[in-house]
């Protein structure tokens, strides 16, 4: 078990990360522009439409992220091999800086995953505020070890790991004393539900303490982010894109601008309910008032009858001075007048 060591809250910018925040949902254009600035630009404009606070990219640079045997790996959700995706899906340099102030321009935070050590020295080069990690670099300790360097905040997809191969990154992150978040993530493109392990956040948030607990989705709809957020997430990564007529490995499992909207209102409103503890509400009093029972009598009563369980019941309203659940104070008790059935009892009717 990790010691804590002040690290819990991670903040991003202005933007503070933490349980009595509201979830960060992290818009992921990744590659779904497929390479073409003006989709992406556009995919852009249309998350900040909805209330986006921050834009996910992807950072490829094929001659420092590959080796040729790339080309004959074919990824699943894809029918070409994993370099002919990349190639046609990156942008170049100059596009991802113009896209990059783009996203600021529009009052967003602009976060990227590196692929690669020139892509991470690039990122930081243009001094993006975090980095964020994607599961297939979640053990590539050296590429951490580069990134951590940088002394910023990072954000881990923890896909196709387990809670002891997560160990290796955060003491990386934690030797170099950097903010971090941890996301559960499931890598399939998109991931049916029986195959997506929310008990996890509660594992990862138990294991490593210093770490904002998230969730990078790849389901279909909103229903699991959502539950995540009930379950703790401070952030929901998930992928997005304009329209889902759009063609790609990862439009699939997108989320369109409505649902990025939907997805942003519920989630505020899902935490809010999430860290309320168990009290009688102000708002619920009217309600207590009548919905609650009060003491009664359950039979006719003359001045001096003794109160048992067979001459009082409760009943509605709430309103009564003796609430049912204090009955037995009343048990043993003398009237002090006549009271008919089915009437409230009074403290001061009793001695």
């Amino acid at each position: 078990m990790f010691q804590k060591i002040g690290l819990k809250i991670l903040k991003i910018e202005n933007r503070t990360i933490s349980s009595k925040d509201a979830p960060l949902i992290i818009a992921e254009l990744g590659i779904n522009h497929g390479g073409n600035f003006s989709v992406a630009e556009q995919m852009v404009r249309k998350a900040a439409e909805k209330g986006c606070e921050v834009i996910k990219h992807q950072t490829h640079f094929l001659e420092d992220e590959m080796t040729q045997d790339a080309k004959y790996i074919m990824p699943p959700n894809a029918d070409v091999s994993i370099w002919d995706v990349m190639e046609k899906c990156s942008l170049t340099r100059d596009e991802e800086i113009n896209l990059k102030k783009l996203v600021e321009d529009l009052g967003m935070i602009y976060i990227s995953t590196p692929f690669s050590r020139s892509a991470a020295d690039f990122l930081n080069d243009i001094n993006v505020p975090a980095f964020k990690i994607g599961s297939g670099e979640c053990d590539n300790l050296l590429l951490l070890e580069h990134i951590a360097g940088f002394g910023k905040p990072i954000i881990l997809s923890t896909g196709m790991q387990d809670l002891l191969s997560v160990k290796k990154p955060v003491e990386i992150f934690e030797k170099h004393g950097i903010q971090y978040a941890l996301l559960e993530c499931t890598n399939i493109y998109p991931c049916p539900p029986e195959d997506i392990a929310l008990g996890s956040l509660t594992q990862l948030s138990h294991e490593f303490p210093n770490a904002q607990i998230g969730f990078s989705d790849h389901s279909i709809g909103p229903s699991m982010a959502l539950a995540a957020v009930a379950l703790g997430a401070t952030i929901i990564e998930k992928h997005f894109t304009d329209t889902m007529d759009r063609e790609g490995p990862d439009i699939s499992s997108s989320m369109n601008p409505d649902e990025l909207e939907h997805l942003i209102k519920e989630s505020k409103h899902i935490a809010q309910a999430r860290d309320r503890k168990k009290f009688i509400a102000d708002i619920e009093k009217d309600v207590y008032r009548f919905a609650r029972s009060s003491v009664v009598t359950d039979k006719d009563l003359k001045k001096g009858d003794t109160i048992d369980r067979q001459n009082i019941w409760a009943k509605r309203p709430g309103n009564g001075e003796i609430p049912a659940f204090e009955f037995e104070k009343v048990l043993g008790k003398t009237l002090k007048r006549d009271i008919a059935r089915n009437n409230q009892i009074k403290w001061s009717d009793l001695e």
